[in-house]
């Protein structure tokens, strides 16, 4: 057998080629610099940092399938009779729109299934958006230096929820018809500028012929430029700020334990991607979502069973379903207040929790750079201001379904209207209480397990005949995790007088931050974590067996608790 070798001088010269070809594209684009600066970087492996992925991986889903429908679909409304392969609406009058959606589904080989995918990515991208906006809220991985990076998130997941409402309104059946009838009716009972906004939407009245094809163009081009923008600036930040990470031995604001991008991080997210992608893709070809060939196309004197838009829009219809019906009659002009309440209030609870990462650093007056995130049960306030936003989220969403739950359920739809107007009100308060004493409990719990370890379940019989339960102690890097974080101080006001012994008096604004900050950080709002001092006598006591244990809630002592862990085994990279 004859094996072939190229030359010693080919390979040599044929290496030499390509390393100046590698130096003239690093001369101009610093590309093996920044690979070199960049690829060992670190990223923590905890699996709540995946559904971020989810977010990412599902929005390139939606690009590819949205590429493959763009190239058969039709954006436009001019009447046309349908001649296709489904038999009951041949010979029907149409629009393009909806006939080429027939055709989609029917026709184009793996349309059905693709339509399918690209519905259900939008899906899993805003339930993915809810649920990662909510951990970083939660754990306060919006703080210095994320605030913008936490804007550009919120920002994406309105442009998702808007994007999401011009999608379905494409094919223009029957039930996306009856979705744009009833935003046409919100956007002309708004004061001075309803026709000139209705006029922008839809280029005149509805149904008119050029609804289509601007919101086609919206759907396919003007939003989704805008978040790619916003996706990449958001990547881009990720990347350049240090990674948030729980608290443990080993753990601080600098130093980052994880996996290294190159090659364990980015060949998990890889394997992740296509994980995502075959779930979407099964879910598509297992549940069917959207069947526009059942609801037919779209007439202005029909209106579709059990009409709904989309989850994500279904707490929008039901601020409109529940406001009673108020007018005011102003200098001629009647002043709709069952729609214009509702339509100002849809902004106001989704900027309520875009907003309060600003909030929070105003009461706080904290500059300082956040890396650690904190466990929920640390900040009720916090916790129970999202538990609360949430549960007024799930209320109004239930209003935007009171028909469904009426027939379903046999109920009175009054009745389940006006339990959703009590419920705007009681149940937010209600969650927020609940779930502010939860976490007041949870600290307890905490501080106990500090101070006296985790029951073991041995009983033992003291000499005087009383019997106890034997505490095991905690671990050292448990023992971290549960005193790590640091508890802020309430605001207090200036002294009443300067140094000139001049009396002054603080301002509104002053004083309102100070009654905040007692409310978030006062003892009401917290319970102090166990102090050295406090662990030293639990053990004089014989709280815990073990002496050797201590806490580590001073920054001298957290030095040395990573001391201790950077001698230990290392469980990963560090930065």
């Amino acid at each position: 057998m004859t094996h072939l070798q190229a030359p010693a001088g080919g390979r040599t010269a044929a290496a030499g080629r390509a390393r100046r070809a590698a130096d003239w594209a690093d001369g101009r684009l610093g590309v093996y610099s920044l690979a070199q600066a960049n690829i060992r970087k670190i990223f923590p492996d905890h699996w709540s940092f995946m559904l971020g992925e989810i977010c990412l991986y599902s929005f390139v889903v939606i690009i590819l399938t949205g590429v493959y429908l763009t190239l058969f679909f039709t954006p436009s409304m001019a009447e046309t009779v349908y001649h296709g392969s489904y038999g009951p609406l041949r010979g029907v009058r149409m629009s393009e729109a909806y006939a080429s959606t027939l055709d989609i589904s029917f026709e184009v080989r793996g349309g059905l299934l693709i339509r399918q995918i690209h519905h259900w990515a939008a899906l899993v991208f805003v339930a993915a958006m809810f649920v990662h906006m909510m951990r970083v809220f939660f754990t306060g991985a919006f703080r210095k230096p994320r605030e913008v990076n936490w804007v550009f998130g919120f920002l994406l997941l309105f442009l998702g929820l808007l994007d999401g409402f011009f999608g379905y309104s494409l094919p223009d059946d029957l039930l996306s018809g009856t979705g744009i009838r009833f935003v046409e009716g919100v956007v002309l009972a708004l004061p001075l500028v309803g026709t000139y906004v209705q006029m922008f939407l839809f280029g005149g009245e509805f149904p008119g012929t050029d609804i289509v094809p601007r919101f086609f163009t919206v759907h396919v081009l003007l939003v989704p430029g805008v978040m790619l923008g916003l996706l990449v600036a958001h990547l881009i930040l990720v990347f350049y700020h240090k990674h948030t990470q729980w608290a443990g031995p080993g753990r601080t604001e600098q130093n980052v334990v994880g996996m290294p991008l190159m090659p364990v991080y980015l060949a998990k997210a890889g394997g992740f991607f296509f994980l995502v992608f075959g779930i979407i893709a099964a879910v598509s070809a297992i549940a069917t979502i959207n069947p526009i060939w059942a609801y037919g196309p779209y007439r202005p004197d029909q209106v579709s069973t059990d009409a709904q838009p989309d989850w994500y829009m279904g707490f929008a219809e039901g601020l409109i379903r529940v406001m009673p019906g108020w007018e005011v009659g102003l200098w001629g002009h009647t002043l709709n207040l069952g729609i214009l309440i509702p339509f100002l209030a849809f902004p106001a609870v989704l900027g309520a929790i875009a907003a309060y990462p600003f909030l929070e650093a105003w009461i706080t007056r904290d500059s300082r750079e956040r890396h650690l995130l904190d466990r929920p049960r640390n900040v009720p306030v916090r916790t129970a201001l999202g538990a609360a936003w949430i549960s007024l989220y799930l209320v109004l969403l239930a209003g935007g379904g009171n028909d469904l739950f009426a027939t379903h359920l046999h109920l009175s739809l009054n009745t389940i209207t006006y339990a959703v107007r009590v419920g705007v009100f009681t149940v937010p308060v209600a969650v927020f209480a609940v779930t502010r004493r939860w976490c007041l409990g949870l600290q307890r719990r905490d501080r106990e397990k500090v101070l006296h370890g985790r029951e073991s379940g041995v009983i033992r019989r003291l000499p005087t005949g009383e019997f106890v339960e034997a505490h095991t102690p905690l671990p050292q890097a448990e023992l971290h995790a549960l005193t790590a974080h640091e508890q802020h101080r309430p605001a207090e006001l200036p002294s009443p007088v300067d140094g000139n012994g001049v009396a002054r008096r603080a301002g509104a604004v002053e004083r309102f931050r100070v009654r905040l900050s007692a409310a978030w950080f006062g003892p009401s709002g917290q319970i102090a974590k166990p102090t050295a001092g406090e662990y030293r006598e639990a053990v004089a006591h014989g709280g815990l067996p073990d002496g050797r244990l201590r806490l580590v809630p001073a920054p001298a002592e957290r030095r040395e608790a990573a001391e201790e862990a950077h001698r230990a085994p290392a469980d990963g990279p560090r930065r």
